[in-house]
């Protein structure tokens, strides 16, 4: 009997930087496309933003990319995965936002650095090749990352790029456009607005919309939707164009 092929989709985005994409509906019937990203750090080690499961094709890469030395927590709601990441590597350290441990289903899990409980000058040890930035005045208390080496910015429900999830649906039948999300795109109106309605702390938001909108990047990986490879910084700007202006 043959074996089905995998829903995920594993990419080489630019060197050193690799995607693990895979369908994901919100409430289970939402497609927005789900992603990990995994870096290769100067020092040998890999850095793991972990938001889909852990399956064999994913083991597999990332034990080829070398040992994972760094777990993220992307925001309070992308927590389902760390525990297993965590158990399969547990010399890795693992590093979330405050409001995703109460989430966590796995109680005796230990953490090694907690965005919003550690002072905001907190170093984790990756600073030298990747940047990050606590957003807290949002509500899901996403924290984007800013790869320095390949000026990719990325993020979970900072930004959707949901205009387009052809990527993470490669390997599985396509969704239909659900409600009309071909048009909730990051230059979208309604985009812009619905980032604004889950800012919770105006002043803080601005902030840190500010601090992402000043970095050198010229691609954004999301967690939802594909990657956006051309005018990235446009992107951002467009979605929080209520905080910038």
């Amino acid at each position: 009997m043959s074996t089905p092929p995998s829903a995920t989709v594993i990419r080489e985005v630019t060197k050193g930087v690799w995607t693990f994409s895979k369908p994901f509906s919100r409430l289970g019937v939402w497609p927005i496309g789900g992603r990990s990203t995994a870096i290769q750090l100067h020092n040998g080690g890999v850095w793991v933003l972990a938001s889909t499961p852990l399956d064999a094709d994913t083991k597999k890469k990332l034990e080829e990319l070398g040992p994972v030395k760094y777990i993220v927590g992307a925001d309070a709601v992308h927590n389902l995965f760390l525990s297993d990441f965590k158990k399969q590597y547990p010399e890795a350290k693992l590093i979330v936002p405050a409001d995703a441990i109460p989430r966590i289903d796995d109680k005796e899990l230990k953490f090694d650095g907690v965005w919003g409980r550690d002072p905001p000058a907190t170093k984790y040890g990756f600073e030298d090749e990747i940047d990050w930035c606590y957003f807290s005045g949002f509500k899901n208390k996403d924290i984007a990352f800013l790869h320095k080496p390949s000026k990719s910015l990325i993020e979970a429900d900072l930004l959707m790029n949901l205009v387009s999830i052809k990527e993470q649906y490669a390997n599985t039948k396509k969704p239909s456009n659900f409600l009309g999300l071909g048009s909730f795109g990051p230059h979208s109106w309604i985009h812009a607005r619905l980032i604004w309605s889950l800012g919770k702390n105006v002043e803080e938001m601005r902030r840190d919309a500010k601090t992402v909108s000043g970095w050198d990047f010229q691609r954004i990986i999301p967690c939802h939707g594909d990657v956006i490879e051309t005018d990235a910084k446009k992107a951002w700007n467009d979605v929080y164009r209520h905080f910038l202006n």
